[in-house]
Order: structure tokens, then C-alpha cells, then sequence
């Protein structure tokens, strides 16, 4: 601390006194929006207008209720009066001092906050403010709580200055514990530790779309997470309208990063994975390895397009006789003909199409009775669309029909497989395809993961879903060319946050570069930012997984880390049998020290582990239980989780379990918070 001791205390004491201030005004902030519900609820405008008011008043009170308890500020902001030459500063908030928190607190909405809101345009300057560019800010104080506190005012228990406007900046301290403590339970916000190049992506503007290419441990997740929080914040309206959608790779993942939104004020979010947002059916059937990865191969858009808008029928020639009363109107076959034709070159989605060829029809009825009778009613044109023959002839040249209608007649059929496929997928392709024993019908179809994406893709064809304001999307290098195409028919007309890290790629259709998956996001032109500073992987870990990074096909620059503290430890045994001793012995020893445990092995190896683990009286649990001390986690479930102490264990075994397997050791390699040990009985494949 650079303050003389006393100094110290009495500074203490007066933001120990503003913090219980706070805490008061927070409670009143609570009690007063569950009035404004009661109020709002019985105010007397029309009924519409009241219900929106209370859903909106009813939204806020939830917020404030369901913030986690903790500490209400991290931060504070001395403004300078003038610069250097003596003038005004131009900030407009020349000798103000402002708390900077997690939510923004007041006494009276018009008084000054005694809280802002790390999102606000204020606190930027408490991420991008140096002794180089101080931004107006004479004096950044940082503040120390005990580890785990919630919220109690004697938990503050120290607090950093940085003279910035003397030109005074250093490492903090308490920054750099705060990064280091424990991983033990979910996932926890950054706001408070921030780093200037991640608030950059964090404020990006709404309307562009970022894609953010993160060494492991350079917090491009919590990068994706505030910044969907600062869009909350910053587009209330826009982004409510069109909701906001995360997109993580796995329940477990989603888990653990459950509670970061909730911390940073913001409920309503929807967190989900691309699978369940793109079931049609349950998943009952399974693909070969080569079915599988050509159902993901972008060339299957096309092949679906042809079946799907094979089914209507163009060269299609018949008359068309309307009564109406005791007159037939009649429309003849070219003209009909036409009309099919005009509407199918246009290429709608392919339920507007059918709507559209029903329209035409009806307008040149209704321009022919209107020469013959005059001006025709609404209801007349209603009565006229819903007529027998009308509809027979919409359903005979633009069928209705269901997506799985469609994958079951092309999967199932070599012949319009064929037709379709026709100079896209050579024979044998087709022939991996194909089911072996189709099924009677769609409903009694057994399908598969892969088959969800295709039924999607032809789902979007008939009639594009509702889109998202915006979509955060992680582990975006995972993504195949058609997940991609679903992710961008749910932003069709919003933005991207893109995460990942080609390094990390393990599915056989992992991405190699970052411009291929967002031509096929539909954001060709989004910026790639590539985040290479590391403040979660010790360096001697990110070292080793570097040596492996040399052998992945991937273009990445190499990672590095800030961490200098950690440990790095090879624990060879003799044979493969001795291994489960080893991992207990590693296990019992990672649990002398701080934090959570994972032990991570090849999906085979796991049961073997947790036998020897609940043998030798360790109490293990699977990766879906966040916040057990102890953890065995295959490695193909991984991928976005972190412990404080991870046991590897035979990476040899890692490495050949899958095509990629390389891509998921470098993943498992890259867990470790404070310290890896790897143990193995197989030459190292690094």
C-alpha cells in the first residue's frame, strides 16, 4: 500500500462506512420496486398498457432480487479538475469521485449514484485509464474482500491507489489475487479485473459482429459474457425485443457459467446449445463416421434445397375454375403455369411461396371480376382464397409439407437422393447416405444428431425462424459449416459475438480458419480480434501447451501468460496398471493445497479412476456437479472448464482416442489454473 498505515485505516473505515450506506440504499432500491409492481399493476390506463408496465416494473424487481450477495463495489474514480496545462479536463466529471460496482445504486433517482455501473460510459475510464492517457482521472482505487464475501462491509479489508495523473501506474495486487483465487464452484465475472484489450471487445457497438480468436485462459468467455451484458445494458430495448441467446457446447459448460450473467444484474438471458435449440425430434439413431461428417458438409445445403423445391411442380398445366355464385371464373393453364413458374424462380422461403402463388391467382380473379362487375369487397377476396379449388390447386403445384417429410423421402429413397445429390455428391457418397431399412414413414424414423441439423437447414427453407437481437456463441471452431448455418439463420438480422480457439478444434469438422465459419455465420466481414495474453494459465502450463501447439494444423499465435506463479509436474510410472495408484497419490497430493481437483483422462479411462479414487476414500464427483472439490472428467467434456489442480492422466491414451485427439490433449493440457501434473506410463506425444 502506498499509504502510511493510519492513513490506511481511517481510508478503510470511511469506504467500509459508504459500503453500508450502499447496502441500505440497495434495500430501499428493493422495497421500492416491489411497490412500483403493486402500483403498476393497478394503474389506470387501458389493459395493455397496464400489463406491459408491470411486466416491465415486475422484470426490475426481479433483477434486484435475484442478484447474488457480494461485495456492491470494486472500484473508485477520482476526477481530476484540469489537466496538465491547467485547463478543464473535458470529461465532464472534473472533481467528481465515483464506486464503481455491478449494478448502479442510488438513494433517489435523481441524486448523484453512489454506485455506477461497470457498464456505464463513466467507468470505462476505471479499464482504459494509464499513466500515459489518465483519461481526467487523478486517483483509481482498487479494492481488496476477502475471498468468498458476501457483501458484509468488515470483509473490505484493503484498497490500492494509482496516481494516475502524476504519471503513477503498477501491477495490482489485488488484481492479480483476485485472478489467482481458488476455482471452486461455478464461474465467476471479471468485472472488477477487466483488462484494457478485453473492455475494447466488451463496448464493442451492437451492430458489429466480433469474433474473438483466445489462447486458453485470455478470458474469451467472460469477454463474450459482459459483453452481453454491456448490450443489455447499453441496447435495453433493441436487444429485449429480439432477445439475446448463448450458445455454450454442452450442459455442463452451461453450468458452470451460469451464474456470471445473473452477477451482473442480467436474468432474462437465454442459455442454451445449439442442439436444443434446433430439435425437431428426439435423437434415437446413430450415423457412421462418414454419414455423420457429410450430413455437417456445407454441399448438403444445396442437395436439401433441390429436394425440398423439387416437390413443386412447375411444368404443372391445368385450367382453374372458381365459382362464384352462379359464375365460374376461370383461370387457363399457361396462365397458371406462369404463375408457378414466376414464383418458384423468385425463391422464396418456400411456405411464403405457397402463400404467394395463392395470392397471384386470386388477383387475377379478382382484376377479371372487377372489369366484368366492378370493385370487389375484402370478404370477397377472403372467400375467394379460401375456395375448394383455389386451395386443391396450391396444395397439387406447392405441396405443404414438413421438414422430416422431406429428409425421409430424400434419405430414404436412392432414387430422389440421386436427383438431388445429382454433380454435388459422387456415388458413394450417396450410398453412405441412404438409410439401410428406410422407415413406413417420417413418424417412425430413428434419427440421428446429425439428421437435427438437416431437418434445421430444411425447416429454414420452408420458413425462417425468429431471430436474436444477438448471439453469443462459444466454442464457435466446434462448429460444423451447417450448426453454422443454423447459428446464422438465428441472426439473420443481429449481430455475433463469436469465441473459440482453432486450437481447441476436436470435432472432425473443427474449423481450420476463422474467415470459412463466418462466411458460413452469414458475417463474412466480422472482425477477428485475436486474444493472446494469458491471466488464467500459469506460465510453465502454457509453455507445454505450446510445445503441442507446433504439431496442430492450425495457424494460431502462441499463447502467452502473465501468471509466473503455478507448477508444472511429469509423474512417470512404470507400467500402464500402476497408473490409478499414481492418480490417487497426485489427487491426495493437489488436495493438500487450495482449490478444486479435476482429474482428466481419456473417456474410456474414467470409470477405471473413479473406482480407484472412491477405493482409496476420495470423494469424486462427474463434471456436471459444479462445485465439488474433487472431480474425473473425460476429456471429451472438458472443453471451457477450469480447476485450480488438473491431473492428466496418460495423454498418450488423450491423443489417439479420436481423429483430433491432439486438438483435445492441447485442450486438457490447458485447464489447470495454479497447477498440472501430467501422470503417465506412455511416452509424452509432446
Amino acid at each position: 500500500m502506498t499509504s502510511p498505515e493510519p492513513a490506511l485505516r481511517h481510508a478503510l473505515t470511511h469506504e467500509r462506512a459508504h459500503h453500508d450506506r450502499c447496502r441500505s440504499a440497495l434495500a430501499a432500491m428493493l422495497d421500492g420496486a416491489r411497490e412500483e409492481v403493486v402500483t403498476g399493476e393497478d394503474v389506470s390506463a387501458s389493459g395493455a398498457d397496464a400489463e406491459v408496465l408491470g411486466r416491465r416494473l415486475r422484470s426490475r424487481a426481479e433483477e434486484l432480487r435475484e442478484l447474488p450477495p457480494g461485495p456492491l463495489f470494486f472500484g473508485r474514480l477520482d476526477f481530476t479538475d484540469t489537466d496538465d496545462s491547467g485547463s478543464r479536463t473535458g470529461t465532464g466529471h472534473a472533481g467528481q469521485s465515483y464506486h464503481v460496482g455491478r449494478l448502479r445504486i442510488t438513494e433517489h433517482p435523481a441524486a448523484p449514484p453512489l454506485v455506477v455501473d461497470w457498464r456505464a460510459p463513466v467507468s470505462r475510464a476505471f479499464y482504459q485509464a494509464s499513466a500515459r492517457d489518465p483519461q481526467g482521472v487523478a486517483v483509481r482505487r482498487r479494492f481488496g474482500w476477502a475471498p468468498g464475501s458476501r457483501g458484509d462491509s468488515a470483509d473490505l479489508t484493503g484498497l490500492e491507489d494509482e496516481h494516475l495523473a502524476r504519471g503513477e501506474e503498477r501491477v495490482s495486487g489485488i488484481v492479480a489475487r483476485e485472478i489467482e483465487r481458488p476455482r471452486v464452484g461455478p464461474m465467476r465475472d471479471i468485472a472488477a479485473t477487466i483488462q484494457p484489450e478485453q473492455d475494447d471487445l466488451v463496448r464493442g457497438d451492437l451492430g458489429a459482429s466480433v469474433c474473438v480468436q483466445g489462447a486458453p485462459g485470455t478470458g474469451k468467455t467472460a469477454v463474450g459474457l459482459h459483453r452481453a451484458a454491456y448490450l443489455l445494458y447499453t441496447h435495453p430495448g433493441r436487444i429485449r425485443r429480439g432477445g439475446l441467446l448463448v450458445l455454450g457446447p454442452n450442459r455442463t459448460f452451461l453450468s458452470y457459467i451460469s451464474e456470471v450473467l445473473p452477477a451482473l444484474g442480467e436474468t432474462g438471458v437465454r442459455q442454451s446449445t445449439l442442439a436444443e435449440e434446433i430439435a425437431r425430434q428426439p435423437v434415437t439413431g446413430t450415423d457412421s463416421g462418414p454419414a455423420a461428417v457429410l450430413k455437417h458438409d456445407e454441399r448438403m445445403a444445396e442437395v436439401l434445397r433441390r429436394a425440398l423445391y423439387a416437390r413443386v411442380r412447375t411444368g404443372r398445366a391445368d385450367a382453374l375454375a372458381v365459382p362464384d355464385g352462379s359464375y365460374r371464373w376461370r383461370v387457363e393453364p399457361e396462365e397458371t403455369a406462369a404463375i408457378v413458374a414466376d414464383v418458384r424462380a423468385e425463391e422464396p422461403p418456400y411456405a411464403v411461396g405457397r402463400e404467394r402463388v395463392r395470392a397471384r391467382i386470386v388477383r387475377v380473379l379478382r382484376e377479371r371480376a372487377e372489369r366484368r362487375g366492378g370493385p370487389r369487397s375484402t370478404a370477397w377476396v377472403r372467400r375467394i382464397e379460401r375456395a375448394r379449388p383455389v386451395s386443391a390447386y396450391v396444395d397439387a403445384v406447392w405441396p405443404r409439407v414438413r421438414a422430416e417429410e422431406v429428409l425421409a423421402g430424400l434419405l430414404g429413397d436412392p432414387e430422389a437422393l440421386a436427383a438431388a445429390a445429382d454433380g454435388v455428391l459422387d456415388d458413394v457418397e450417396q450410398k453412405a447416405l441412404l438409410w439401410a431399412r428406410p422407415p413406413r414413414s417420417w413418424k417412425s424414423a430413428r434419427w440421428s444428431a446429425a439428421d437435427a441439423v438437416l431437418l434445421d437447414e430444411i425447416a429454414g427453407l420452408i420458413e425462417h425462424p425468429d431471430g436474436y437481437g444477438h448471439v453469443v456463441v462459444d466454442e464457435a471452431q466446434d462448429l460444423s459449416p451447417m450448426e453454422c448455418r443454423a447459428v446464422a439463420r438465428r441472426a439473420a438480422f443481429g449481430s455475433l459475438t463469436v469465441l473459440g480457439d482453432l486450437a481447441q478444434g476436436t470435432t472432425p469438422w473443427a474449423a481450420r480458419s476463422w474467415p470459412a465459419v463466418l462466411r458460413h455465420l452469414g458475417k463474412p466481414d466480422a472482425a477477428v480480434v485475436p486474444l493472446t495474453t494469458g491471466f488464467r494459465v500459469p506460465q510453465a502450463v502454457v509453455a507445454l501447451a505450446n510445445r503441442l501447439l507446433e504439431r496442430l494444423d492450425v495457424d494460431v499465435p502462441a499463447a502467452r501468460s502473465l501468471r509466473r506463479d503455478g507448477a508444472l509436474r511429469l509423474r512417470e510410472v512404470a507400467v500402464p496398471d500402476a497408473l490409478p495408484d499414481a492418480v490417487v497419490a497426485a489427487v491426495r497430493d493437489a488436495l493438500e493445497r487450495e482449490g478444486s481437483v479435476g482429474v482428466v483422462a481419456a473417456d474410456a479411462q474414467v470409470p477405471r479412476l473413479r473406482e480407484a479414487l472412491a477405493g482409496a476414500g476420495v470423494d469424486a464427483a462427474g463434471p456436471e456437479e459444479v462445485g465439488a472439490r474433487v472431480s474425473v472428467v473425460p476429456a471429451s467434456l472438458v472443453k471451457g472448464l477450469e480447476y485450480d489442480h488438473v491431473v492428466a492422466v496418460e495423454p498418450a491414451d488423450v491423443a489417439e482416442a479420436e481423429e483430433r485427439g491432439l486438438h483435445r490433449l492441447y485442450v486438457v493440457l490447458t485447464r489447470a489454473v495454479s497447477r498440472l501434473e501430467v501422470v503417465h506410463a506412455r511416452p509424452l506425444p509432446f
